[in-house]
């Protein structure tokens, strides 16, 4: 069977579900995204995937740039 008929299928089957079917159905696919470390697209992210980008972007380790308490403290005042 091709995936697109697999596909087609799945989406019928799908739309037929109560809604608490479909959320289980959606968490066991971010699962297996996570299982193969593929992350899900942007735009499904929701607010807790958003923040911890945030914090890892903020806090990774790849910045050249070194920040002292003094810099920070003029930046603040400014």
């Amino acid at each position: 069977m091709k995936a697109s008929l697999k596909r087609d299928q799945l989406h019928k089957q799908i739309d037929l579900l109560p809604d608490e079917l479909v959320e289980q159905i959606a968490d066991f696919a971010l699962f297996l995204l996570a299982k193969r470390k593929a992350a899900p697209l942007y735009e499904d992210w929701d607010a807790q995937q958003w923040q911890d980008f945030s914090l890892e972007q903020f806090f990774r380790e790849d910045d050249d740039v070194t920040y002292t308490i003094a810099d920070a403290k003029e930046g603040y005042r400014a």
